[in-house]
């Protein structure tokens, strides 16, 4: 018997992303995306990896869905591969990757498994990226394009719509500092980058309600709970604009239909600020169906003079952490909800992503023993829990990954799976961890 019961209705899943999982780059007539060729380049990636072949679930797909099966896991989030689609990103479909997308939804949903999906995980055609990206507002107008096609295909067979994944990660990784896809460092591209994102969501979610599709459409954030080092004032304000870099700046604009003020101050002040048209804002407001969150970690912020253009920057504790070092802190889950909850009018949450990376070992019984991944699971659900017992409105969770997979930046030397995948022969290992995960999924709750 579950100690921390859930609500009946209560969401259980796990996520991946395409590029991250998929492999099969060049095959079947996808196009190049913009992780092919970022990849390509010497000294981007840990190790020169790449996803060329990552976990090969193109053709190893129905193999995944029977774990996922065999685990009760009956919810799985997934991402297109735009480029698979429309390989210049407009224009000609690719009849083979439309083919392949719902053959996967439709073996999801003959096994009771309800697909939840991304349309843009990161992976923009390149040859769009040459066009300038996202920078482009052009990029705007295919990217509505490519969903129509994706709402016309898949609309009546997939519930659950997320048009981004992190756009912070997009624009500040992608654009301000160069270290993910398409590697570009110009800040106050990325902030346009930023607004173009949310531009396309809005533009997105007004046509997916014309077109009367009965199920639900949302967008996917990152954040980071941002707390004071100190007491002190200046690192309480240090805090704040940390808030508004990562959680405000992309929060206000999709829920309130404004740029927090503050922040605008600040980058007009550094002339950072993009033209952020008035008429664009109507539409990024949009009324979203839910909001969509991933949760890692914290940030302890204090003031710094020297930190470019936020003088704010994080301070490092010498607390637990993860593989990619990163704090565990599951009470940072749970205030980052409530604050949701009491800012955003109590919006509809799903936890689209929440996990922790760890160096998991094969032992020599061939199994995969991550019992500091089920303490971490557990911690943050409990956390989860208690949000709920507070009233706040979150009707989900998603486990980031089901698959270990390339990891961007960091390459294949991190593992986010509760399946572990043997790269050299694309084995899979079922983790301690995800057996776990079935039990909590089984039980609805947690047992202790």
């Amino acid at each position: 018997m579950a100690k921390y019961n859930f609500p009946k209705d209560f969401i259980w899943g796990v996520a991946t992303s395409s590029y991250q999982i998929e492999g099969a780059y060049n095959e079947d007539g996808k196009g190049e995306n913009i992780w092919d060729r970022f990849t390509s380049i010497p000294g981007n990636i840990y190790k020169n990896h790449n996803g060329n072949v990552a976990c090969d679930h193109y053709h190893l797909y129905e193999k995944d869905i029977e774990i996922l099966e065999q685990l009760g896991i009956n919810n799985y989030r997934l991402s297109i591969s735009w480029a698979r689609i429309f390989p210049k990103g407009y224009g000609e479909v690719n009849q083979k990757g439309v083919e392949f997308y719902k053959k996967l939804i439709n073996t999801l949903i003959s096994k009771g498994i309800q697909p939840a999906v991304t349309l843009y995980h990161w992976d923009l055609p390149q040859h769009l990226q040459d066009m300038g990206g996202w920078a482009n507002r052009k990029v705007v107008d295919y990217f509505v394009e490519y969903a129509e096609f994706m709402f016309k295909e898949f609309g009546d067979l997939v519930p659950i719509w997320i048009t981004h994944n992190e756009p912070w990660v997009v624009s500040m990784l992608g654009y301000a500092w160069g270290i993910h896809a398409p590697g570009i460092k110009d800040y106050k591209m990325a902030l346009q980058v930023a607004h173009n994102v949310l531009l396309s969501h809005g533009k997105v979610v007004r046509l997916y309600r014309s077109m009367d599709l009965k199920g639900k459409i949302g967008i996917t954030l990152n954040l980071l709970t941002s707390y004071p080092y100190t007491n002190d004032e200046k690192d309480i304000l240090a805090a704040k604009i940390n808030d508004g870099f990562v959680n405000r700046w992309f929060l206000d604009p999709v829920l309130k239909g404004k740029y927090p003020e503050d922040m605008v101050k600040l980058y007009r002040e550094q002339n950072l600020l993009p033209e952020l048209p008035e008429e664009d804002m109507e539409i990024i407001n949009e009324k979203i169906d839910f909001l969509g969150i991933n949760y890692y970690t914290r940030s302890v912020v204090k003031y710094d003079e020297a930190s470019y253009p936020l003088k704010a920057s994080g301070v490092e504790l010498d607390n637990p952490k993860t593989d990619m070092g990163w704090e565990i802190y599951p009470k940072g889950l749970y205030d980052m909800l409530n604050y949701l909850h009491q800012n955003y009018d109590g919006i509809e949450i799903l936890i689209t992503e929440n996990g922790a990376a760890f160096n998991d070992i094969v032992n020599s019984n061939g199994r995969v023993i991550d019992d500091y991944r089920i303490f971490y699971l557990n911690e943050h659900l409990k956390e989860v829990y208690r949000a709920i017992s507070d009233g706040v409105n979150v009707k989900g969770y998603y486990l980031w990954s089901f698959l270990d997979n390339f990891e961007w930046a960091e390459g294949y030397a991190k593992r986010f799976g509760i399946v572990y995948v043997d790269y050299t022969n694309q084995n899979r290992i079922i983790k301690d961890s995800a057996y776990w995960y079935g039990d909590v999924i089984k039980n609805n709750g947690l047992k202790e």
